[in-house]
């Protein structure tokens, strides 16, 4: 018996230049550059989360007072810091503490969507009104606003940056649960369950809640890069995580000062940024054109 394994070729009859990957039974799925190149960055990322010594040319806390605010050079491809410290390696190690950070953020925000996306699809006339009614103020609500109120209060911190920016991003998942809900709860399955004298709870477990959850995937995957992007802000108003953490924000908010004479200081660790949100972003739509069928 022969197993074929998956492979990537491309297609040159298309004339797309698509990556297309061949799996059993002869099934292809073609892949987009920009969608393989995002993937690519994605897997760079994991390695700089899983081994940061791997790709690190450097000790990310070494200081060096014969170097400092160097730019861009072979030897300090992002240049260096205030104290000499290489910037590229210090980047590298930041992605940990960044991405986490966006991940905890979009855990918080899924947990809470549920919760407040079923009570305000399934509940009673009462419990239905107040979920509703909080989904739609804390959505009015801006998130930069919300996140300077609870980081004020409880003060900078990576954990003070997952609950700030998951509790401001739940509203917008709990509507998209909530409208959901409300679609699944009328289908003739769910009508033919209740007839056959399912509980209210099974119904709920095994129907309801993986179809109304399913989008939820994708709007996940989309939030990550988004939440990075607002920890980033929080961090460089100075409300993130304190210095000397390589997090990507804590770089911004280190750089702010000197943006006149090291610019490298600024530059690099914001397009890691934005390149990190293009990344997840690009997967997460492409993820969603797949689940729904369609090639984009």
């Amino acid at each position: 018996m022969t197993i074929l394994s998956p492979r990537s070729t491309t297609d040159p009859a298309d004339g797309t230049g698509e990556s297309v990957v061949a799996g059993p039974g002869g099934r292809r799925w073609s892949v987009p550059p920009t969608v393989a190149a995002a993937i690519a960055v994605l897997v760079l990322l994991a390695v700089a989360v899983a081994v940061p010594g791997v790709l690190a040319p450097y000790d990310p806390l070494a200081i060096n007072l014969n170097d400092t605010l160097s730019p861009p050079t072979w030897a300090h491809l992002f240049g260096t810091d205030l104290s000499g410290r290489d910037l590229l390696s210090r980047v590298i190690f930041g992605a940990r503490q960044s991405l986490a950070i966006g991940f905890g953020a979009v855990g918080v925000a899924l947990v809470l969507a549920v919760v407040l996306g079923i009570t305000a699809g399934l509940s009673g006339r009462v419990a239905q009104a107040l979920a509703n009614r909080w989904i739609d103020v804390m959505f009015a609500f801006p998130t930069i606003l919300l996140g300077l109120l609870i980081t004020s209060v409880f003060g900078p911190g990576p954990w003070t940056l997952v609950f700030a920016i998951g509790i401001g991003i739940a509203p917008g998942y709990a509507r998209i649960v909530r409208g959901q809900v409300l679609t699944v709860r009328d289908a003739p399955y769910i009508e033919a369950a209740t007839a056959l004298g399912h509980s209210r709870r099974r119904i709920l477990l095994q129907h309801i809640a993986p179809n109304a959850l399913r989008p939820m995937v994708v709007t996940a995957t989309l939030g990550i890069g988004q939440a990075i992007i607002w920890a980033s802000g929080l961090a460089y108003l100075g409300l993130g995580v304190a210095p000397p953490s390589p997090e990507w924000g804590a770089l911004l908010d280190a750089g702010r000062t000197y943006i006149t004479v090291a610019w490298w200081l600024e530059i690099f660790p914001g397009l890691v940024i934005v390149l990190t949100a293009l990344a997840f972003t690009t997967v997460g739509r492409h993820l969603g054109a797949r689940l729904e069928g369609t090639t984009r």
